[in-house]
């Protein structure tokens, strides 16, 4: 496992040994998985969905408050149009086989990203996942679906636009947090950690605002073999830094 030195957060206290609130994944690795085994690419996606059910049963099991994963890009639709189908697919099948189980663990699902683009059948199934988990606590697990950090951002400033435009907000009065307000995660906690599977080292249009004073971590594990022990030495090894957040 290795990392980079990352300067971050918008929490002005620096949080030496503690755990993260708020994991972010870069789920990387999928077709690599699959090639290496001489397996089509589809069954790196649902080995990947598997190491979904485990990740999201580690993170609730450790009391993280927020997992956020990055299951589709708003560029993932440049893929090859089957490989999409297969995408869309397996996140059908996993909403209809584990939001149940997410309910009865006390998990609430989240989204973050632009949902509407999704097919009608998928974007039922996911508002009755919302819906069925919204009063659980013991962890938000959020699906980043058709997301893209750049595009959230433009969203957040049109929508200030409108508001200085019709004059109920003064331009001289904008600050961070006026679009920290309108992004999609304005009512998760803040990022803590942002993990990357399968060796790359970059962001990938990932919650780039968020990012500001979260610790990065890459590991060499592809997403597939993603497990609790991989988390947990994620945890540990954002444990052991020390957060300065520039202030010294």
């Amino acid at each position: 496992m290795s990392g980079l030195p990352a300067s971050n957060v918008t929490d002005p206290v620096p949080a030496t040994g503690a755990g993260p609130r708020h994991v972010a994944i870069i789920m990387d690795g999928n077709g690599r998985w699959a090639k290496r085994r001489f397996l089509p690419r589809v069954a790196g996606h649902k080995a990947g969905a598997e190491a979904v059910r485990r990740t999201v049963t580690a993170a609730a099991d450790m009391g993280l408050g927020a997992l956020t994963l990055y299951a589709f890009s708003s560029e993932n639709w440049r893929r090859p149009a089957e490989e999409v189908s297969d995408l869309m697919g397996i996140l059908r099948l996993y909403l209809r086989k584990e939001v149940a189980e997410l309910h009865k663990n006390g998990i609430r699902l989240r989204t973050i990203g632009d949902i509407g683009a999704l097919e009608g059948d998928l974007i039922d199934l996911i508002r009755e996942g919302v819906e069925r988990t919204k009063d659980n606590r013991r962890l938000d697990f959020v699906l980043a679906l058709n997301y893209g950090a750049q595009d959230e951002m433009v969203r957040a400033v049109r929508d200030i636009a409108r508001e200085v435009a019709a004059g109920r907000l003064d331009p001289s009065a904008i600050e961070p947090g006026a679009i920290e307000a309108r992004l999609d995660t304005s009512d998760l906690p803040p990022l803590d950690l942002i993990i990357r599977t399968s060796g790359e080292r970059r962001l990938s249009n990932f919650l780039l605002w968020q990012a500001a004073y979260a610790e990065l971590l890459f590991v060499d594990t592809l997403w597939p073999d993603f497990d609790a022990d991989t988390l947990a030495a994620a945890v540990a090894d954002f444990g052991a830094r020390d957060r300065r957040f520039g202030g010294r």
